[in-house]
């Protein structure tokens, strides 16, 4: 809404900053950040209140885990809330894709949320049944998905990019569709999947948003897009507003959830994070260079499916346990370790995923 001040220039030469993303994402930031840490403290007492024992901890996953009972969960809360806020005022409310960003994200989140009640309210680590959560986030990434085919430059809406080569698209027409709702979906339970130890996931969100708050300002914008030959898309650059204020709820958020956390983000955050992560690859046309620059949400994913086929196949486990996270708790990684060693992985991933803008 703040974007509106631009029309008073006139009046003041400070109103013309209103009128750059650049400034406009900063103060997203800012905003995300200060607001997470305002409400974090308020929040964790609230969900202590309301939920006593905490998150439900697996039975079968590392005993040092056992310590974390009675941490509250759902505190995706505060990051939706922070980004949800710092987005629709610092972001123009015209931006069509602002919103269907906005759309997938708190959908998302909702169904997340309920996943979360009824594993407290069970007291198990049960939640809503899979084909109900998918049928759920089916119904939103379509919906999404028609209003991003619309917007989208009409010569590229139903094609695929392909990274490191000059105006490569893959056409896919109505199987656009499926190829987008696979994106959204999986992004989403692939962030949720990373979500098993304090800090490991929101670090890779933040970095994968910041890369994406980058190529999203840089394919919005007519001179970058054709010096890098990458795909032009008019109006994406406002997503860079969005990504800032998910960094800033990120940092913001990680500060109650540092080691050892004071609360988890619960699918509240992280099938909202992943989910919203997915949608704006597919509006900025790097849906491939996603799963370079989360490579490390890929490499958790993959963990639980070759372990998973391998059982049932072979009827042997290839990991310790999976998510590979926990396969290295079990051979001994202290939680702070692995966190550690798998943020430095994410951080050289973002970047080779970010030389794609270049190497063509």
């Amino acid at each position: 809404m703040l974007s509106l001040l631009a029309e008073l220039k006139d009046f003041s030469i400070i109103f013309n900053l209103f009128n750059y993303v650049s400034f406009r994402t900063g103060g997203a930031i800012l905003t995300a950040f200060i607001l997470s840490l305002y409400i974090g403290p308020r929040m964790i007492v609230w969900l202590k209140s309301l939920q006593g024992a905490g998150q439900p901890i697996r039975n079968d996953g590392p005993e040092t885990h056992l310590k974390k009972a009675g941490t509250p969960t759902m505190g995706g809360l505060m990051i939706l809330i922070s980004v949800t806020v710092s987005t629709v005022l610092w972001a123009s409310p015209a931006n069509p894709f602002i919103w269907m960003a906005l759309l997938v994200m708190v959908g998302f989140g909702a169904l997340g949320f309920v996943d979360d009640f009824l594993k407290l309210t069970k007291r198990n680590t049960d939640g809503m049944s899979g084909k109900l959560k998918l049928a759920g986030q089916a119904i939103i990434s379509i919906i999404a998905t028609s209003g991003i085919v619309y917007c989208l430059p009409k010569e590229i809406a139903t094609d695929v990019a392909i990274p490191f080569f000059k105006n490569f698209f893959v056409p896919l027409g109505i199987f656009f569709f499926l190829w987008s709702i696979l994106v959204m979906i999986g992004a989403s339970n692939a962030v949720n999947l990373t979500d098993g130890l304090d800090g490991l996931a929101i670090v890779p969100v933040a970095i994968a948003a910041a890369c994406f708050g980058l190529i999203a300002y840089l394919v919005g914008r007519v001179d970058f897009s054709e010096y890098l030959q990458i795909p032009y898309v008019p109006g994406t650059a406002e997503l860079a507003i969005l990504c800032g204020a998910l960094v800033g709820g990120a940092m913001g958020f990680l500060w109650f959830n540092a080691p050892p956390a004071m609360i988890f983000m619960g699918d509240t955050g992280s099938l909202a994070m992943g989910g919203v992560l997915g949608t704006i690859a597919i509006m900025v046309k790097h849906e491939l260079v996603l799963a370079i620059v989360g490579g490390l949400f890929v490499m958790e994913t993959l963990s639980v499916i070759i372990q998973v086929l391998s059982f049932k196949i072979r009827g042997k486990r290839v990991f310790l346990m999976a998510p590979i996270h926990h396969h290295f708790e079990k051979k001994g990684w202290s939680e702070s370790t692995v966190v550690i060693r798998f943020w430095i992985i994410a951080m050289v991933l973002a970047l080779i995923g970010l030389s794609t803008l270049k190497l063509r």
